[in-house]
C-alpha cells in the first residue's frame, strides 16, 4: 500500500471511529498533559531551551490508541499550560520497513562535537527504532537546528545495534567528571541497564552493565540516572538510577542509589533491596528534564490510563516533580515534590479561588466545599491521638442525598499508612489488589502532611514532604464533587488546609 493511501485509509477509519466513540470531557485533566487527541504515553527528549520546557512524547498521529508511534512536541514556560506543535519525528513507512519511534532523549549539543550544527548548537535526539517486521530494535540518532521543530535522521544510523528484539530507551547526558558523553539504554530481558560512552555523540563505546538487582519482575525499561546531592550538600552527591518495569501492582518504577565514575555504577544497597519510586498502580516511564534551570532535576511520568476509555484522547502525564536525596532512619531516600515551577505559581493558576482553613477541630465527619475535581490539596494533620484521618473526594449523592460513592485519602496511624482507598468508587475498574493502595510514612512530631493532587481521572498523593507518593487514575462520575475531612477512633486538628481550584472555567 502507498503511503497517501495509508494514511487515507488511517483516516477514514478515525473518523468512523469518532462517530463510534462518545466524548469524555468529565474526564479531561485541567492542569495535567494531554495530547489535544489522540494516545500518548512515554515523555521523550525532555530538554529546557531559550525560557521553554520542550516535552516530546510517544504518540500515535491516527488512533486514540498504541500505534504508529511517532514523537509528539509541545512546549511550555510554567509547565501548565502548552502551546501544541507538530509532531516532531513521525514513524516511518517504505516498502518493506516500518520504523517506529519509540522511546529517548534529547541534548543540545554546545560545542557541535557531532559536526551537526549549522551556524549554531543543534538539538540532538536520540530514540529506539523499532523494527517490527524484523523483530529488531536498535539505537538512532537525528538532529534539528530550527530549535527542535523538525528532526533529520542521521546518515550512519543506527549508532547501536545488537541484533536485538528488545534494546531500547536511550537517554544520554553528559558527565563532568569524565569528560565524556553518557547513553543509559535497556537491555530489556537481561534486566540490565548498559551504559555507553562518546565524545562526539555519534560513535559509541560499551562502558558496563549494571543489572540483576532489585526488582526482576518483568523487562526493564526507561533507564536514566543523575547526581543528586544528599541532604542538599553538594559535597555529598550521590547517583541515582531509575528503570521503569511492571510489579506486583502493574507499572511501577524502581530506583537505585549509588556511585557512577564514568564507567561503573555501584549500589550502595543490598542487591536484593527494591525500592520504588511511586507506590501507585500509574506512574511509569518517567524521565527528567535535560538542561533545567538552576540544575533543578524535574521528573515527569506518563499516567498509565487505567480500565476507562476516554475520548478524543488517551493518556496523561503526571505532575512535574522535584528530586532530592535525604537521609531518613532507613538510609538514604529519593523524595519527591511537586515542581516548584508548578507549585510557586498556584495563586495565579487557581485565579484566586483558595479554600484556606487553621486549628479545625475534626470529630467524625465535617462536610468542605463543593469543589471541582481539579484542585490541589494541601494538609496538616496533628492526630492528637486519632487512628484514622484524611479526606474523602469525589463524592457522588444519590436523591436523597446519601453518599453513594467516594475516594478515600488519609493516614491509617496504627499501621503508619498513607493510603487511597477506592472501594466505593472503581470497582469493576480497578483490580481487587489496586483497589486499596498504601505507603509506609511516620509521623512527624505527631503530624502528618498530606498533598492531594486530583485533576479529573488522575490523583497523585504526597506524604511527609514527598517522602512517598501514590499516584493512580480514577474515573469520578461528573456530578461528584463533594468533599469531606474526617477524623476516625478519635479527634484530630486540621492544622492548616489549603484547596486551590485549578479547573479550567
Amino acid at each position: 500500500m502507498s503511503r497517501t493511501k495509508y494514511i487515507l485509509s488511517i483516516l477514514i477509519a478515525c473518523s468512523l471511529n469518532t462517530f463510534a466513540q462518545q466524548a469524555t470531557p468529565q474526564w479531561r485533566p485541567s492542569y495535567h498533559f494531554t495530547a489535544p487527541a489522540n494516545w500518548l504515553n512515554d515523555p521523550n527528549g525532555l530538554i529546557y531551551l531559550n525560557g521553554e520546557y520542550h516535552l516530546y512524547y510517544q504518540y500515535n498521529p491516527f488512533e486514540n490508541k498504541w500505534g504508529h508511534m511517532s514523537w509528539g512536541h509541545a512546549k511550555s514556560k510554567d509547565l501548565v499550560n502548552w502551546e501544541h506543535l507538530p509532531v516532531a519525528i513521525p514513524e516511518k513507512i517504505i516498502k518493506d520497513t516500518t520504523t517506529m519511534i519509540f522511546s529517548g532523549s534529547a541534548v543540545l549539543d554546545k560545542q557541535n562535537v557531532s559536526g551537526l550544527g549549522k551556524g549554531k548548537a543543534p538539538i540532538l535526539a536520540f530514540y529506539t527504532a523499532d523494527l517490527p517486521k524484523q523483530h529488531n530494535e536498535s539505537q538512532y540518532m537525528a538532529y534539528s537546528n530550527n530549535g527542535g521543530l523538525t528532526f533529520t535522521n542521521y546518515a550512519k544510523n543506527p549508532i547501536i545495534d545488537l541484533n536485538k528484539k528488545d534494546f531500547r530507551d536511550p537517554n544520554v547526558w553528559w558527565h563532568e567528571a569524565s569528560k565524556q558523553w553518557i547513553m543509559t539504554v535497556a537491555m530489556v530481558d537481561e534486566h540490565q541497564a548498559r551504559f555507553y560512552g562518546s565524545k562526539n555523540l555519534k560513535d559509541w563505546t560499551m562502558l558496563s552493565d549494571f543489572g540483576k538487582q532489585g526488582n526482576q519482575g518483568s523487562g526493564w525499561e526507561c533507564p536514566f540516572m543523575i547526581p543528586l546531592a544528599v541532604d542538599g550538600n553538594k559535597n555529598n552527591t550521590k547517583w541515582v538510577l531509575m528503570i521503569s518495569l511492571f510489579g506486583p501492582k502493574g507499572p511501577t518504577m524502581q530506583y537505585f542509589v549509588g556511585d557512577f565514575d564514568g564507567k561503573t555504577f555501584k549500589n550502595d544497597n543490598d542487591g536484593q533491596l527494591t525500592l520504588l519510586v511511586d507506590d501507585g498502580d500509574s506512574f511509569y516511564a518517567a524521565i527528567p528534564w535535560n538542561s533545567a534551570p538552576n540544575d533543578k532535576r524535574i521528573l515527569l511520568g506518563w499516567l498509565q490510563p487505567g480500565g476507562k476509555e476516554t475520548f478524543p484522547w488517551k493518556g496523561q502525564m503526571s505532575i512535574p516533580r522535584d528530586l532530592a536525596l535525604k537521609t531518613t532512619p532507613d538510609g538514604v531516600r529519593l523524595f519527591q515534590q511537586p515542581s516548584s515551577v508548578v507549585a510557586g505559581n498556584l495563586k495565579k493558576l487557581a485565579q484566586n479561588r483558595v479554600i484556606s482553613k487553621q486549628n479545625l477541630a475534626v470529630n467524625g465527619e465535617l462536610k468542605l466545599d463543593e469543589i471541582t475535581n481539579a484542585n490541589w490539596i494541601e494538609a496538616e494533620f496533628d492526630l492528637n491521638g486519632a487512628k484514622n484521618a484524611g479526606f474523602k473526594l469525589a463524592q457522588l449523592k444519590d436523591g436523597q442525598g446519601k453518599v453513594i460513592k467516594e475516594i478515600e485519602v488519609g493516614y491509617q496511624a496504627d499501621k503508619n499508612e498513607l493510603y487511597v482507598d477506592c472501594s466505593r468508587s472503581e470497582k469493576g475498574i480497578k483490580n481487587d489488589k489496586n483497589i486499596v493502595q498504601t505507603a509506609r510514612i511516620n509521623p512527624v512530631g505527631g503530624k502528618v502532611k498530606i498533598q492531594i493532587l486530583i485533576d479529573k481521572s488522575s490523583l497523585e498523593v504526597f506524604g511527609n514532604g514527598g517522602e512517598k507518593v501514590i499516584s493512580t487514575m480514577i474515573f469520578p462520575d461528573e456530578k461528584a464533587t463533594g468533599i469531606t475531612v474526617f477524623s476516625k477512633d478519635g479527634k484530630s486538628t486540621l492544622s492548616s488546609l489549603k484547596i486551590w481550584d485549578l479547573s479550567k472555567k
